[in-house]
Order: structure tokens, then sequence, then C-alpha cells
């Protein structure tokens, strides 16, 4: 008999439990329309994921137990499976519920639990030992939950890309219950090239225990982190038979019956530049959306970050809730300010301009006594910077509306920004991008309409805080810099393996020693979107106060 199936890959609200029950409720009658047998959610698809310290409050877990229990009450003539937090005892597990005629028939307990980079399940969950396998339209359905299939080697693959070929402990077990059928149900976020890993290592667990894989994924922003959906199914040679959407809600139907797999979802694997973008955008729309504000602010100064940051703004959210502040000073190119009007004026943004040197000038008369015999350095640019994040954070009080911050990867890693200045926002859109990246997304976004002057992506990056100031100036080239940064932070390579892959040793110690003693910047900036193997966020836990600065004493 064939078993249909519904992969629900659907956008969950971190703590917004009802919300989240009354969207599967919604996916339950229109499944049961279309004589689906079997309904799948992400992991935690109860109360959205990573609800990282909610799963301490009792009155949370409390809640998350009774909206599973009201949810169950409304499922019948079809098996529901969800993800939900469970307390036994003094055990809490990341669990999977298997819902049919109105009551939990299995419960599986996932048994890897991730404790790297972005992930910390072991501080909140015990794992879980058993296998569970169930019966759908007579079909022997096995479950496990994200990592499970990732198995011992989850770590290596996640972030250098290099699947292990070993069966995972997880999946040997469910077959060996009896499964003919794998169900895995995911909270998977999106780095570059994450989609393909993810297949690698489901395509080799399907074809080691040969047995036909349903991947479930979850899809939305949640603070820094991005889901990307893209669920898939696959047969138990390892052969793609079905992929959903990336980057958007997607309800994939799946026939299976004996060995054929059929489905009419064949959606294509993004290009990276593409992936990146639509990362980028779908972090800025949830979280302005989820968390409730009206629209945004972006201090447009003409260079390519503030261009890439409206551009992506507009895209997410539409112009009308995007407004650009121009707030020119007398380092300001007349060019600056001929490009960044033009690019709004294009979006169809509002835009208006502050001069800040009548600000600039009172603060200087008022410090003037203090700074006597003292030269313009950085004090007088910094002080540019703070009165423009002053000014955009006075406009976002009035108004409601939350700041995007411009600064790139490159810059918050040297140190290349202002406290209380350019880095003075709610959202930091370009966090995980490279200086190099972001010309190469702005190239990309101009392939889909020419929003983004020319002039912008061609001229010289540079503040404009002094006269005739270039951001290399300050930084080693920007090819050098970034290349470094992503060997250190992304990699873990240390400073002598650098310099063995043959950089200058004076580049490597200056720019690691940068990252180490601008440690205390990038805790006080504000979150943003991860779109690489290792952001300044989540998986990124330096300590402030340390001496170290990536050099071996010999």
């Amino acid at each position: 008999m064939p078993l249909k199936i519904l992969v629900a890959q659907i956008n969950c609200v971190v703590g917004d439990v009802s919300s989240n029950v009354a969207k599967i409720r919604s996916i339950i009658d229109q499944a049961k329309a279309d004589s689906v047998d079997l309904v799948v959610t992400p992991e935690l698809s109860l109360c959205g994921y990573p609800p990282e310290d909610l799963l301490l409050r009792p009155d949370f877990l409390k809640e998350c137990e009774l909206a599973l229990m009201r949810l169950a009450d409304n499922v019948s003539g079809i098996t529901l499976i969800v993800g939900h937090p469970h307390k036994d005892g003094q055990s809490l597990y990341n669990a999977g519920s298997v819902i049919q005629d109105n009551k939990i028939v299995a419960r599986y307990f996932k048994q890897e639990l991730p404790n790297y980079r972005v992930f910390d399940e072991a501080r909140y969950f015990e794992a879980g030992v058993e296998p569970v396998v169930f019966s759908v339209a007579g079909v022997s359905v096995g479950l496990n939950i994200c990592e499970d299939v990732w198995g011992e080697g989850g770590r290596e693959a996640s972030t250098q890309s290099k699947v292990i070929e070993h069966p995972a402990r997880a999946v040997s077990s469910t077959k060996n219950n009896g499964a003919d059928l794998l169900v895995v149900m995911n909270a998977s976020p999106f780095h570059s090239g994450k989609d393909l890993v993810r297949r690698k290592v489901v395509q080799t667990q399907a074809r080691l225990h040969s047995i036909p894989v349903i991947f479930c994924n979850l899809i939305g922003g949640q603070d820094e982190l991005v889901f990307d959906g893209g669920s898939f199914v696959c047969d138990g040679a390892g052969e793609i038979s079905a992929q959903a959407d990336f980057f958007s809600e997607s309800f994939m139907t799946v026939t299976i019956d004996q060995d054929q797999i059929t489905s009419k979802a064949k959606k294509p694997l993004l290009g990276n530049e593409r992936a990146i973008y639509e990362a980028l955008v779908l972090g800025v729309k949830d979280y302005v959306e989820k968390n409730g504000f009206p629209g945004v602010l972006i201090g447009l100064s003409g260079g390519i970050d503030s261009a890439l940051t409206m551009a992506v703004a507009s895209d997410a959210l539409g112009a009308k809730r995007v407004k650009a502040v121009m707030m020119p000073s007398q380092f300001t190119a007349s060019m600056s300010r001929e490009d960044a009007s033009s690019m709004a004026m294009g979006l169809g943004v509002e835009y208006s301009e502050v001069e800040i040197k009548p600000m600039f000038d009172a603060f200087m008369s008022s410090l003037s006594e203090e700074f006597l015999g003292r030269a313009f350095d950085t004090t007088e640019e910094n002080l540019q910077s703070r009165i423009r994040g002053t000014l955009l954070m006075s406009l976002s009080n009035k108004f409601g509306s939350l700041v995007l911050t411009t600064g790139n990867k490159s810059e918050i890693t040297s140190g290349y920004a202002t406290l209380y200045g350019d880095m003075a926002g709610g959202f930091a859109v370009l966090k995980d991008l490279t200086k190099q990246a972001v010309y190469r997304l702005s190239v990309y976004r101009n392939t889909m309409s020419a929003c983004i002057p020319e002039r912008i992506i061609e001229r010289p990056p540079s503040a404009e805080l002094r006269p005739d100031q270039l951001d290399e100036d300050s930084l080693p080239s920007y090819e050098i810099l970034d290349a470094i940064v992503e060997h250190y932070v992304e990699y873990d390579r240390g400073v002598e393996e650098i310099i063995a892959l043959g950089y200058l040793p004076e580049d490597v110690k200056k720019i690691v020693w940068l990252i180490h003693v601008n440690e205390h910047k990038r805790r006080q900036s504000p979150p943003g979107v991860r779109v690489t193997a290792r952001g300044f966020g989540k998986d990124w836990r330096y300590p402030i106060t340390s001496k170290y600065r990536g050099l071996i004493d010999k």
C-alpha cells in the first residue's frame, strides 16, 4: 500500500507555542483533505529552535506539555510527528512524538546531542538511548533527530565539509529494529556550503543502511541563525528523489510505494552568492517582523556596505519600511552624496540628509581646552561616527524603527569600527560577510536589478573621516585580511600553520593580534546574520581579558 507523506518545512517562532500549534493544526487539516498518511514537522517545532535557556524554566516546559496534549486531541485519521522538549523526572529530552488517533503512540529521544559551534544541547538535554519504530499504512517507520544522522563525525562534517563514511549509531539501531523508512526531523542552520554537506551526510547513511530517508528541515530566521529549509528525500541507494524550496516555507508531498519514491518537488540547489543573499534577506525579515519593529533605519554613506545593507533591507521588508539617512561631514565626497541619493530614489526608499558638521564643531569647541595641543587623530574620526550613531538612535527612539548597522566581518575582526558609533544599532546585516564577500554580493544583487550604482562598487573603500582617507591606509589589503581571517576564525588554523600557507609572518601576526585585542568591541556589537562556518556570535566564545595572541612561546 502506498504511503503518502507531507514534509512540512515550516517557520516556527521560538516561544510562541500557541501560534506554532495553530500552524501545525492547519497543516493537518489540509493534509487530511489531500489524503496524506503522515505529516512530518521539524525538530522542536512545537516551541521553535533553539529555545536556549527557556528550557530551564518549568513554566515554559509546562506550556509545551499542555500544548502537546491539546494538539494530540486534534489529530485523528492521520499520523503526525512533532518535535518538542519532554521532561521525564529530572531528565529533559529533545523529543519527537508520534501521534495517531488522538494518542501519542511513540516517543523518540535524540541520541546525539551537538555541542559545538552554535549548538549547546548538552547544556539542556540528556541523550536518548532507545530506537523508535512505528507503523503507518503498513510501513515500518523509524525516527531520528538531526545530529543522529551526522553521528560522531558531525562536528568535522559541519565545519570542514568532510563526510566520514561510517554508519551512524542511531541510524544503525533504528534500521536494526525493523525500520523500512527513516524520518529525520531537523533544525540545521545555514552557512555557506551547508546544503551540499547535509546531502552528502544523509545520502551516505541512506546508502550504508539501504534505507530511504525523509529529511525535514526548519525554515526561518532566529536571531543570528537562519534555517534555510531545503528538505529532501533520498532513496535507499542514496539518490535524491525530491527536493523542497530553500529559504521559504514549503509543503512537499512524497509517495512511497515499496522501493518507488514519487514527488513533484524537484527544486534546484542555489548558487553560493544567491544562497548567502537569500539568507541575509530572510534573517533581516524575520528578525524585524518576529520582534515587532515597524521598519528599519540605515545610515547611508555612499559606500558599498551601507548600499548592500539597504538593498537587503528593501528586498526583505519592502522599500516603504526602510528609511535611509545620509549624514555628511566636511570630509564627505560629493559623489558619496550623489550615489546615496540616487540609490535610495531608485529603490523607492525614504531618504533624508542631516549635516553633522555643526554638531562636530560644537563638540570640538566644548573639548578645545581638553584637547589643547593635541593633533587631529582617531578621536575626531570616532567623534563623527558617534554623532551619526546618536542621530540614528534618536530617530529610532522617536519612530520605533530598528537601526541596521552596516559594518562587515573584516572591520569587526580588525577593530576598524567605532563603539557607540557605526556599531550602534539593533541588527548587523553584514556582520559575517568579509569585505570581499560584500563586493561579490553587491555584484550579484545587481544581476537581479541594477540598484547599486557601479561607482560605489568600483571606487576604493573609505570611511571618509579625514581628507583622502582609504581603508587600506589602516589595514592590510582586504584580499590578505579576509583570507587570514577565514583560516584563523573559521578553521582554527594557528599562526605558524597560516604562515606555512604562504602569508607574510608580519601580516598574519598583526591580523591575529587585532582579532584578539578587539574582542571587547565584538562583545558589544549587535547580533547579525551568520552565513559562514563560524561567525562572531554563538560560535565564538573567546575571553575579553586574555593575553593569548595566537603565538606559541618557544
